[in-house]
């Protein structure tokens, strides 16, 4: 790799609407000089309200986010690719190139049926687990 060239890694989930968004938000901001961070789904469902509310709430901005699809993405050389559930990991589609794949499953909030607390716990719980992971991600990619 030349020297000042950006990584490129794809955070993918199954809908692209809540864990790999917040996992897209958190990577472009700890790593967003050193990385082009890009997020999809095997299936694109819409950026999940409480995901952009939650991440809000942590001072990081994912309203301008898109849910695109993983075959969008095909033609762009990824460093890595970081699955955030069992599901897109099982499915992944094939993506040429030799990205080295890394996989951590959290669990998905969008699921949770309950009062507005639990809903929003559920949310809060989710992306720490997720800023946290984002974080000690360095070390895993040696960006």
């Amino acid at each position: 790799m030349a020297i000042g060239m950006k990584k490129n890694i794809l955070v993918l989930c199954t809908g692209n609407s809540c864990r790999s968004q917040m996992a897209h938000g958190y990577l472009q901001h700890f790593y967003g000089n050193e990385m082009n961070v890009y997020s999809a789904g095997i299936e694109t469902h819409g950026v999940n309200s409480r995901a952009i509310a939650i991440m809000k709430e942590d001072d990081i901005d994912i309203s301008n986010h898109t849910s695109n699809n993983v075959n969008e993405y095909l033609e762009i050389p990824f460093d890595f690719i970081l699955t955030v559930c069992d599901h897109a990991a099982e499915n992944c589609p094939y993506i040429p190139g030799n990205a080295i794949r890394i996989h951590h499953s959290f669990s998905d909030p969008s699921k949770l049926h309950g009062t507005e607390d639990e809903i929003h716990q559920a949310f809060e719980k989710t992306r720490n687990e997720i800023k946290e992971y984002c974080a000690n991600l360095k070390d895993k990619i040696n960006a």
